[in-house]
């Protein structure tokens, strides 16, 4: 046995000194001698790398054709799709005679030959492909070795303007174990040949549109040595029609009508009830289309922006329209307008939204004395501190002589005192009711205002975004 191993070392050592393989001689044009010369010459050399010296690297030509695009999961961020991997190298010194042997090409068996250990930098789970046990062997020494494999890739998805979202996701194609002393990746068909075969090959129409492919070489270096890397930039664009017509449209359908409840008294207990239906049924809108959100990213998508200050305005707008009906049916408890916010809504604010100040009243107060000269004040303790000066002198008028007349302008008095007092009361009351129907009504044109101006700029950014998505592809 030691013996024959060491016949077979040198052998071995022979042929890398006069070249990994030599010319094959067939003894007649037929398949049945081309493959008696392989097995004799060629298939019993298959754990070595096929190059003269082991100082020399061997050129592995990589190209890649995207046969379908299987989906894209933002969850996992992930991709996955169909790949026609095509490897290409060639055998140093191995070549035969095209009309002495028949043959320009054969296919022979992949565990026949040495095969280089190509695998994808971002695989994350293990790839399935359907068995293709033979490569094609030239008459100058080259391989050519294609199969089709399904693979599940990790992506970095970016879905900040989701559903308008276009996805870079990169397949870097390197040896495992071998250095790039050992061996060199090479680019195989140009990047507009590979976009171009792939969009003809493409057989998913689905959510996913293949847009671009760019192709580079890179390097991965190490402590322990560099390995030499082709990397694929595949450039999908997601097609966002479905997410229009199912999320984008209803929820500006939904924010148009509450818009339109403005017209509505703000202070009728319909509209308040209209708004929470609003609420209620844009509540179970989300619930129910929540499925087709993404659910994670680095950055919050601007669909998700949009939904959830449609909901905000919303909620504001059934506030505001509960706080001025129970302005308008409670008006007694509510004091005084606190006088930082009577001018910051109804000096500043009321202007801001077109609202012109109220007119102050040219109501003059007639005093019931005429020979009183009273202050200009008008406060109720000093009308009834008159009054209650007119009693005493009623009074002491009727002690001197008891008239029924008398006695009668008294109640008269007493009954006109408190009527005042009353009246006094009430226009306070009404004054401080009035200023706060005024604060109503200024937030709620505000919030109106605020309404048209957040529709406006939602839908110039959707306009924008799409038109950006669309050129893009083209």
């Amino acid at each position: 046995m030691a013996g024959v191993k060491a016949a077979e070392l040198i052998v071995i050592c022979f042929m890398l000194l006069q070249g990994f393989v030599a010319a094959l001689n067939c003894t007649s044009p037929t398949p049945a001698a081309l493959f008696d010369e392989l097995t004799n010459h060629l298939f019993p050399n298959k754990l070595l790398r096929p190059v003269e010296t082991f100082a020399k690297p061997i050129n592995i030509s990589i190209s890649i054709t995207v046969a379908g695009i299987l989906g894209v999961n933002e969850k996992s961020q992930t991709l996955s799709s169909v790949i026609w991997q095509v490897l290409e190298w060639d055998i140093e010194g191995l070549n035969w005679d095209e009309k002495e042997c028949a043959a320009k090409r054969v296919s022979v068996p992949r565990d026949n030959l040495w095969v280089p250990d190509i695998h994808l930098k971002q695989l994350l789970d293990e790839a399935s492909s359907t068995k293709t046990p033979y490569v094609y062997l030239y008459n100058t020494g080259h391989v050519y070795d294609d199969k089709p494999i399904t693979v599940v890739t990790s992506c970095q998805l970016g879905i900040y303007t989701f559903p308008f979202d276009i996805q870079n996701c990169s397949l870097t194609f390197g040896s495992y174990i071998h250095f790039a002393t050992d061996i060199q990746m090479i680019q195989g068909a140009t990047a507009e040949k590979v976009l171009k075969e792939s969009q003809d090959v493409i057989v998913t129409s689905g959510e996913w549109e293949l847009t671009d492919i760019n192709i580079a070489d890179s390097s991965l270096h190490l402590d322990s040595g560099s390995y030499s890397e082709i990397t694929y930039y595949i450039v999908l664009r997601r097609r966002p029609i479905a997410y229009v017509v199912n999320l984008l449209v209803p929820s500006c359908f939904l924010i148009t009508v509450d818009l339109f409840s403005f017209v509505l008294p703000p202070q009728s207990v319909d509209r308040s009830s209209f708004k929470m239906t609003l609420i209620l049924g844009y509540t179970v809108f989300l619930l129910i289309m929540n499925d087709l959100l993404p659910v994670t990213g680095e950055k919050t998508p601007l669909i998700n922006v949009f939904f959830s200050i449609s909901l905000a305005l919303m909620v504001a707008s059934l506030l505001e329209t509960l706080f001025i009906t129970n302005i308008q049916y409670k008006p007694r408890e509510y004091s005084a307008v606190p006088h930082w916010l009577s001018v910051l809504v109804l000096r500043y604010l009321a202007v801001l939204v077109c609202i012109p100040p109220k007119q102050k009243s040219n109501r003059v107060t007639v005093s019931l004395n005429p020979s009183h000269k009273a202050p200009s004040a008008n406060t109720s303790a000093t009308n009834l501190s008159d009054h209650q000066s007119i009693s005493d002198v009623t009074l002491s008028a009727s002690l001197d002589s008891p008239d029924p007349v008398l006695e009668q302008l008294r109640m008269l008095g007493r009954e006109l005192t408190a009527i005042r007092v009353q009246m006094d009361k009430y226009c306070q009351g009404t004054k401080a009711t009035q200023e706060w129907e005024m604060i109503g009504t200024v937030i709620d044109r505000l919030l109106f205002g605020l309404y048209i101006i957040f529709i406006f700029v939602s839908f110039i950014t959707i306009i924008s975004i799409w038109i950006w998505n669309n050129s893009f592809a083209t």
